[in-house]
């Protein structure tokens, strides 16, 4: 309720309303929210983390094998992958990796989950996965019939996949969980018999195919 106030020698009325404690408290939190952001904002432009990088230097195919009726494919394969991260300022913490292989977009191998990662600032880390080795994989008959036509020619296309979680670390602010799904595509030489060493003839890593997705953007300090 509004309140008359005279003031002193007149005989003038002043009337003020009390202050809404609402209204206070919602302007300390917009003010609050406005500097966070602003400190958020800074802190982003100073560091800018920039992608980690993925690239296969090694491959070795140990065994190749394909059954039917029905079609069944057994393999074991072993991927040496180098992954760097080019920031100066900030670490990377990877979370729940996952590496597989796909022919024509068909997985023949089971996902292999990583061990938990933490890469310091402006580094290189090396992988070795063995993936396969773990029982046969029901597999399409086109591809079956696709790997027996390229084995007889003595190269396969194959496409490595890995998939998983990572945050950035830049001083005391961790970034909440970022999604990655990273495909490497490669075309290798075979020799005579899967029980040796595989060439590698070509490699590409599809940087068209790399993306990072936001599924958390809250910090944790």
């Amino acid at each position: 309720m509004a309140e008359d106030h005279k003031h002193k020698g007149s005989g003038v009325r002043f009337r003020y309303a009390p202050r809404d404690p609402r209204r206070a408290l919602f302007g300390c939190i917009a003010i609050f929210l406005l500097g966070a952001g602003i400190t958020a904002l800074t802190v982003w432009l100073v560091y800018r983390p920039q992608k980690p990088r993925f690239a296969i230097v090694g491959v070795a195919v140990f065994n190749l094998n394909n059954t039917s009726p029905p079609p069944f494919l057994s393999t074991t394969m072993q991927f040496v992958i180098i992954t760097t991260n080019p920031n100066k300022r900030v670490s990377i913490f990877y979370d729940h990796l996952s590496v597989s292989v796909l022919y024509h977009n068909q997985m023949i191998t089971q996902p292999v989950t990583m061990p938990p990662l933490f890469q310091v600032q402006h580094s290189t880390i090396q992988l070795a996965p063995i993936l396969g080795g773990g029982g046969a994989v029901p597999v399409s008959p086109e591809v079956c019939y696709g790997l027996g036509m390229e084995e007889a020619y003595g190269t396969v296309g194959l496409r490595l996949v890995v998939l998983g979680k990572l945050r950035w670390k830049a001083g005391a602010i961790t970034t909440g969980h970022y999604g990655i799904y990273v495909t490497c595509d490669v075309l290798l030489r075979l020799r005579k018999g899967f029980g040796v060493k595989c060439l590698l003839l070509h490699l590409q890593f599809a940087m068209l195919m790399y993306n990072l997705a936001i599924s958390s953007g809250l910090a944790s300090l």
